[in-house]
């Protein structure tokens, strides 16, 4: 078709990437690297099927922001071409700015610092080469453009990002509970006072959407074994980082490197360009060839770690509804370091603790609105009669306690 490019998408068919600055971004180098970095790190030790990437994703959150689109005009909605250009340029980009194994890597390596941070950093360094073409796009992204429901498609509790990995990751994982039907909660979007509402008769679909969610929370990205060796890789890193300040040959990618022999927190990494270019060239290879070779580390604890992940060992798990007592971590501890014959200090790799929370439906962050037809709009916490309030709203915890198996 002329104007466009078409992409063949397993999840949802041909789409189509007009030409001119979104075809632009798409073929970006930094967009480009998204292809190098797995959408769902670790999960794949669970789930063999779930090899998919951000580059994926990203194009697949595009796809839907168009279907918004198109549905919202149809409805009366007015959106500028430039408008609409703007918000499927900002959905294109708004994982731009994700590391190798998503959160792994911003909580371990860099203190202070979120990929949405990156994101903007990122695109706004895109946006100077492009002579301000996304200016709109970055005023969007940031929530500062005046029609603020063109920010909430991007970043809400029903925003393209989400509809987009529910259906992406059901379907690469197998897990069938994830299966929503976005086009139908799409086809119910409509706006009331520059707020985004769904349609009365899309609850249904909401009350499956929110449950959904949570069943793959539970069951995908919080399953206890990608927990476990998610926990494996941040000791590990923890552990190559220390060795490599302490002066210690430690083998890494010269992107890697950087961020081992640094402590990089926000104001390391806003005052040092040299940090921002090494993360640029950061994705899922780093880690990887690094990983290779620190298992053949004299180092007990690095050489351990490293086949763990290699050889699929990942630790042992318990988790509980009440925090462990200090007690037995410690005891367990003292056990892992009799047994490797490592010091009680360096035993404490091969163990995390940790407490893990997720809300069905988070109150504090944009609502999710039912518009009726006398048009009363209702939080979808007081519209549901499946879904009571004090369930849609529960924080649910669970406490974590992974070790190295003996």
């Amino acid at each position: 078709m002329n104007g466009y490019k078409i992409i063949n998408d397993p999840v949802f068919g041909f789409i189509k990437v007009r030409q001119g600055l979104l075809l632009d971004l798409v073929k970006h180098p930094l967009f480009q690297r998204l292809a190098r970095i797995k959408q769902l790190g670790l999960t794949s030790m669970v789930y063999p099927g779930a090899q998919h990437s951000r580059f994926q994703h990203s194009l697949g959150a595009y796809h839907l922001m168009g279907e918004a689109i198109l549905t919202l005009s149809q409805k009366g909605i007015f959106i500028f071409d430039s408008e609409a250009e703007g918000v499927e340029a900002a959905i294109l980009l708004h994982d731009i700015g994700h590391g190798p194994f998503s959160h792994v890597l911003e909580n371990t390596l860099m203190k202070g610092i979120t990929h949405e941070d990156v994101s903007l950093r990122m695109m706004e360094e895109i946006n100077a080469e492009m002579n301000g073409a996304l200016t709109m796009a970055i005023a969007i992204f940031k929530n500062t453009y005046p029609k603020r429901f063109l920010h909430q498609l991007i970043s809400s509790q029903l925003d393209m990002d989400r509809l987009d990995y529910l259906r992406r990751d059901s379907f690469f994982t197998g897990v069938d509970e994830g299966n929503i039907g976005s086009a139908r909660i799409i086809k119910m979007l409509n706006v009331v006072d520059d707020r985004l509402v769904v349609d009365a008769k899309g609850i249904y679909s909401i009350e499956n959407y929110l449950t959904s969610r949570r069943l793959m929370y539970w069951q995908v990205y919080l399953h206890r074994t990608t927990v476990a060796c998610e926990k494996i890789l941040v000791n590990l890193l923890l552990r190559a980082k220390r060795l490599t300040q302490e002066g210690k040959e430690v083998f890494a990618t010269p992107p890697l490197k950087y961020f081992l022999e640094h402590d990089v927190d926000r104001q390391h990494f806003e005052s040092h360009p040299e940090a921002y270019e090494c993360y640029k060239m950061l994705d899922d290879n780093d880690i990887w060839s690094s990983i290779k070779i620190w298992a053949l580390h004299d180092d007990t604890v690095l050489s351990r770690l490293a086949k763990d992940l290699l050889e699929r060992r990942p630790f042992q798990v318990e988790i509980s509804n009440e925090p462990f007592a200090p007690e037995k971590i410690e005891q367990l501890q003292h056990e892992l370091a009799t047994h490797f014959n490592v010091p009680f200090e360096d035993a404490a790799y091969f163990i995390s603790a940790n407490t893990i929370e997720k809300y069905m439906y988070n109150p504090a962050e944009e609502h999710i609105s039912i518009l009726f037809k006398d048009g009363q709009v209702k939080d979808i916490s007081e519209a549901s009669e499946l879904l009571s309030g004090e369930a849609l709203t529960k924080k649910n915890r669970k406490y974590y306690l992974c070790s190295q198996r003996i």
